[in-house]
């Protein structure tokens, strides 16, 4: 997984952070659709698009402290 060594955590953590709260109100985009998934009632395109831009991010953050990469400083 080198490409996820490319990515520096330092661009990567406040990206994810932005991403996964906006828009800040009424509430968070990724919030909404976790709950639509929950429900079972995430089957419009626009919804399954919106989760994936708000929530990548924050998984590549997680994959990243998970697997231990830092980034392109090793």
């Amino acid at each position: 997984m080198k490409w996820l060594d490319s990515i520096p955590m330092a661009l990567l953590l406040p990206l994810a952070i932005v991403l996964a709260l906006a828009p800040f109100t009424p509430e968070p985009h990724l919030w909404e659709k976790l709950k639509l998934l929950a429900a079972g009632n995430l089957s419009r395109p626009i919804d399954i698009f919106d989760l994936l831009l708000h929530g990548t991010p924050l998984l590549l953050v997680l994959l990243k402290l998970v697997t231990g990469r830092r980034g392109t400083d090793e």
